[in-house]
């Protein structure tokens, strides 16, 4: 099967469990980049993902075993970048955010704690908004930390560049507090394409 045909990997509910699969691997932390959503950013890429989405721009990082272990050093690294004044928030990425729940939310929830609702979490997921509905409690507690979660394996055959924050056009930009709060999703209100 050629590259241009193969699709992701589809789980089915539950088949996919940070319990089982993460080894608590980050790939990469990038501080203050302007690239992994709004403002200017501080960037935790997790190691592992399941979906091997033909085109990944990340495939390092599909390994759970790949770079390094996280580390109370490295929170508190990150905490310290975005206590700076123009740092809007913390993107995770990966990998998949998602299957490295341990890591993930305790961060998040450290976030909550040091800086309340002054600083947002992006997330990037390849799980669709409705897959995360069906999930793991830990997918869920994560997905509850989120300010916005850009949703949705990448598609090849949906591949567009000039998509604001996402490679593929079935890809969205979710608002989680306002799409939790509805029960129906909320696409991010400063959407421009």
């Amino acid at each position: 099967m050629s590259q241009a045909t193969r699709k992701p990997n589809n789980p089915m509910p539950k088949e996919w469990t940070a319990k089982e699969l993460s080894q608590g691997f980050i790939a990469d932390y990038k501080a203050f980049n302007f690239v992994d959503g709004e403002g200017v950013r501080c960037s935790l890429y997790v190691s592992g993902c399941k979906f091997m989405c033909p085109g990944c721009y990340n495939v390092v990082a599909q390994n759970f075993h790949y770079g390094h272990p996280y580390s109370q050093e490295l929170e508190d690294q990150i905490i310290e970048d975005l206590s700076q004044d123009y740092v809007q928030g913390l993107t995770l990425l990966g990998g998949e955010p998602f299957l490295n729940t341990q890591v993930c939310i305790q961060l998040a929830k450290r976030i909550r704690q040091e800086f309340g609702h002054t600083k947002d979490i992006w997330s990037w997921t390849g799980y669709t908004w409705d897959e995360l509905q069906q999930e793991t409690d830990d997918k869920l507690e994560l997905l509850s930390l989120i300010d916005i979660l850009v949703d949705g394996r990448f598609l090849e055959d949906q591949k567009d560049l000039t998509l604001q924050f996402r490679g593929s056009a079935n890809q969205r930009i979710i608002d989680v507090p306002k799409s939790l709060a509805s029960g129906d999703v909320v696409i991010w209100d400063k959407l421009v394409r």
